[in-house]
């Protein structure tokens, strides 16, 4: 009897562990998917399926990265995707799980998948991410499709996130982020099956962007997924909430190879005033859209301030002055667009020039006393159209900006057009402090965040304040002119950029609301970003952006010839409101210049340049004398000297009888011969006597 009893008991427990194995096998299979992609061996455009074995199309510039596991798959969100070879199907249409590693660098435009088999817009299923950080999985169910999308920002930035979508036919579909269950939707019905095959990292069709402010003035494009995407896995089971808990624990978690963004630095001065080509960088992916080769890009460098003034692709080659501690300044081109129903395309402006093909600069003059940088491009749309085409010659309205840049840390910006070819409506001004990615407009600025003048001394403040019931992006008060022809913004810099126009500009100020204060605001179709798009609402600080926009201007139009044009005097520096005041004001209202003596002619004081211009009339030249009248009205501060037919290789600069060191000479070669800059670093509120003599 014992003997029969220890048998029967040596059954059961075989039999017992023959369960416990049968349980653990089904447990294994059950986790095992149908597809999956791990990115270890990529090789020739191509990416090993695990399962299959088989190789599937990489299209697009994409890099390996460490990934979650080994190796992953660097995605630029512009060009990159995978086409999966087999179908969406996987055999199932009563459940399924969707998983994926994903570390962003950015947020899409829009909606875009991780993997995706849609063939039209009512069949097939979609793992998602959105363009405010969010999750989605997505099925076509009764012709329509079916959502279940996690929170905002439920995906961070430049962290791995484990992604998880369940569909179960005729229950839910649930969404889990880093093994915690984020949403579930119910569901009554199957999902429509696709017979299109996968398509990972990009949209399957072009779209718009979100967020934007004229449907009409955004065209349709293709993007995809910034960041680092690996261990994407297909299963044809509905994994359990303990499985992906279990999946998301076992994997080990580092920092992904995703660096902050910021825009491109200078690392090494070069220690002295003057103009250099360059290729800025600012991270591969966006760097390698570009088919340029070296030197696209201009930087302006000042020995005695540590600020920049930067020509580049990114701001489609606007000028942008740049702090000590990397805050950006920049302003809008000219602008034009239709009015109401005309109005099909939207904004007409270099910043829908996203590939500069209608922009570019030059360096016209590079020498000790001063540079002038041409830039020259025509407003466009988001079509790629340009702004009122002759229809018999095809010429359409083109702007030359000049920038005559002087050793202090000041420029002229001159802006001018053919005469018919710009029109109204038109906007010529609009100050755009840039952001970072990352960085929220109280990071650059102060809550009093502008000051305005006119050349009297009245300032008055702009500032973020308190329930000001205006929304964050217009209605604007274009009704109110006010007569301030200054400007300085409130950055956290040592430097501050400013701009003086001339008198009788007109300038509408708007003050912010506060609520836009700690966090990124503004419109991020600009800068960098590819998007043809004529406006879109930052709602995140993952791209970069411009904001404030205000005070807008309406400069003084001169007439010369054929042309138009306005000028403003812009910089950046350590001044004061006052200080910069009086300096705009011995631009504005400049002293005399009275020659003493013959051999030379003055043209007078040429403000599109904030120069005197002389003209030599001897052969060889001789010494030169005059006098500048300064007073308490027309300033002298830093006056600068345009001499034609100089014809000599260099000066000796005398005020009032003594030689005068700090003052730059600057030889300008052209074409009909040689002609002399100087600029003198002096400042006075009386008469002065100059001498400039041959060297």
């Amino acid at each position: 009897m014992r003997i029969r009893g220890s048998i029967k008991a040596k059954k059961i427990a075989e039999l017992f562990l023959l369960m416990i194995l049968a349980s653990q096998v089904t447990y294994s299979f059950a986790q095992n998917p149908k597809i999956h992609w791990s990115f270890e061996k990529t090789d020739n455009q191509r990416t090993q399926e695990v399962i299959g074995g088989g190789f599937d199309t990489l299209e697009g510039f994409f890099m390996e990265a460490p990934g979650i596991k080994g190796k992953g798959l660097r995605l630029d969100g512009f060009t990159t995707c995978l086409r999966g070879t087999g179908t969406g199907q996987i055999g199932a249409k009563k459940e399924f799980t969707l998983e994926a590693w994903i570390a962003l660098g950015e947020y899409p435009w829009n909606w875009c998948p991780l993997l995706t088999t849609e063939s039209d817009e009512v069949k097939g299923y979609r793992l998602m991410i959105g363009p405010l950080g969010q999750a989605s999985l997505e099925c076509a169910i009764g012709e329509q499709w079916i959502s279940c999308t996690s929170e905002n920002e439920a995906l961070p930035l430049r962290k791995w996130m484990h992604v998880v979508g369940v569909y179960r036919a005729n229950s839910e579909l649930t969404l889990y982020i880093n093994g915690e269950f984020k949403a579930s939707c119910p569901i009554k019905g199957s999902m429509s099956l696709s017979e299109s095959k996968y398509l990972l990292g990009m949209v399957a069709f072009p779209g718009k962007p979100s967020d934007i402010h004229r449907t009409w003035g955004t065209v349709p494009a293709f993007y995809g997924i910034d960041g680092i995407l690996d261990e994407v896995k297909v299963f044809d089971v509905a994994l359990s909430e303990e499985q992906i808990k279990n999946n998301f624990a076992s994997t080990t978690i580092e920092e992904p190879d995703i660096s902050p963004r910021k825009f491109p630095t200078i690392e090494k001065h070069p220690g002295r005033f003057g103009a250099f080509y360059t290729k800025l960088k600012y991270y591969p992916g966006w760097d390698h859209l570009w088919p340029v080769d070296d030197d696209p890009d201009i930087v302006v460098c000042f020995d005695r301030s540590p600020i920049k003034l930067v020509f580049w692709r990114g701001i489609r080659y606007g000028a942008s002055w740049v702090s000590e501690n990397e805050n950006w300044m920049t302003d809008q081109s000219v602008e034009a667009w239709e009015n109401d129903s005309n109005d099909r395309e939207g904004c007409f402006e270099h910043m829908q020039d996203r590939h500069c093909r209608f922009s570019h600069v030059r360096i016209i003059e590079n020498n000790d006393a001063r540079v002038v940088v041409h830039w020259r491009y025509a407003p466009v749309s988001a079509y790629d159209h340009t702004w009122r085409p002759d229809p018999k010659t095809g010429w359409e309205c083109w702007i030359d900006e000049y920038y005559y840049i002087y050793p202090d840390g000041s420029a002229i910006r001159k802006v001018s057009w053919k005469k018919g070819t710009l029109g109204f409506p038109r906007q010529f001004q609009e100050s755009l402090a840039l952001l970072h990615p990352g960085q929220k407009v109280s990071d650059l600025l102060e809550k009093d965040y502008a000051y305005v003048a006119d050349y009297t001394g009245r300032i008055e403040k702009e500032s973020f304040v308190e329930n000001p019931n205006i929304p964050p992006y217009g209605p604007f008060d274009w009704d109110t002119s006010h007569p301030y022809s200054i400007q300085q913004f409130n950055f956290k810099s040592a430097n501050k950029p400013f701009i003086c126009f001339e008198p009788e500009n007109e300038m509408w100020i708007r003050h912010e609301g506060l609520d836009s204060y700690d966090r990124a605001d503004g419109c991020n179709h600009f800068p960098v970003g590819q998007a043809r798009c004529d406006g879109r609402t930052t709602r995140m600080s993952d791209r970069p952006s411009h904001c404030t926009s205000f005070p807008i201007s309406e400069p003084v139009i001169h007439e010369n010839d054929d042309r138009e044009y306005w000028n403003g005097l812009y910089g950046m520096n350590q001044m004061t409101m006052n200080e910069v005041i009086k300096f705009g004001k011995s631009w504005a209202y400049p002293p005399d210049l009275i020659i003493q003596g013959a051999g030379m002619n003055s043209n007078g004081y040429d403000k599109s340049e904030r120069c005197y211009q002389l003209e030599n009339l001897t052969d060889p030249s001789k010494p030169i004398e005059f006098n500048l009248e300064g007073n308490k009205e027309s300033l002298i501060i830093n006056p600068a000297i345009h001499i034609k037919n100089w014809n000599s290789d260099g000066a000796k600069v005398l005020v009032d009888g003594q030689e005068l060191k700090d003052c730059r000479i600057g030889i300008h070669h052209e074409l009909e011969g040689t002609d002399l800059v100087v600029f003198l670093t002096i400042t006075k509120n009386s008469p002065m006597n100059v001498r400039i003599i041959p060297q």
